[in-house]
């Protein structure tokens, strides 16, 4: 088995289904919506970019999102 290359920002393996929690306020462009620092994103999944992972939040479906601004819960 390979070991999984998608870390947090705090280097914790992320996989399919985590659940992270945002440590900074991010703008979304196109959205004209700030999703807050704290904010809880359940059922992440990943993507083929190690840094990048693909969620929802409650009113922004497909939102691709960089693991630098993630830590998991």
């Amino acid at each position: 088995m390979t070991e999984s290359k998608v870390k947090d920002s705090n280097g914790t393996p992320l996989t399919d289904g985590d659940t992270v929690q945002l440590i900074k306020d991010l703008k979304v462009k196109g959205a004209g919506e700030t999703v807050k620092r704290g904010t809880t994103i359940k059922n992440i999944r990943l993507t083929s970019n190690d840094q990048e992972i693909e969620c929802r939040t409650g009113s922004i479906k497909g939102l691709i999102l960089k693991t630098c601004f993630l830590k998991k819960v």
